[in-house]
């Protein structure tokens, strides 16, 4: 758990995935639309991975990817992002940790 925290800590936006991870991949690209910093860890390719896997399955998450931390809070995976999404909520999220700090709806931008 605390290889996870350190991973969290001080980061705006953390995405945790896999290289191979069609799903992960489509949930960075969400997050990069609205111009957010956001720090990704694909577990497939860092050396403390297998831990850190272990780590987010005991809090939840299941499958393990994609795992998204907004402002050093675990918000879920996917369905959840895409929740926050529908109901207008993820980009107050993120304004709010400080991934992203102006959002004009009519210009976003890709990562």
């Amino acid at each position: 758990m605390d290889a996870l925290r350190r991973l969290v800590d001080e980061k705006p936006v953390v995405v945790f995935s896999r290289s191979s991870c069609c799903v992960s991949h489509s949930m960075k690209q969400l997050i990069c639309s609205y111009g957010a910093n956001l720090t990704v860890y694909e577990l497939d390719e860092i050396p403390n991975g297998r831990e850190v896997d272990r780590a987010l399955q005991s809090i939840g998450c299941r499958p393990s990817v994609p795992a998204v931390f907004i402002g050093q809070k675990f918000v879920g995976g996917a369905n959840e992002v895409i929740s926050l999404q529908v109901q207008g909520k993820l980009v107050p999220m993120l304004m709010e940790a400080g991934a992203i700090f102006v959002w004009n709806r009519a210009s976003s931008t890709s990562c």
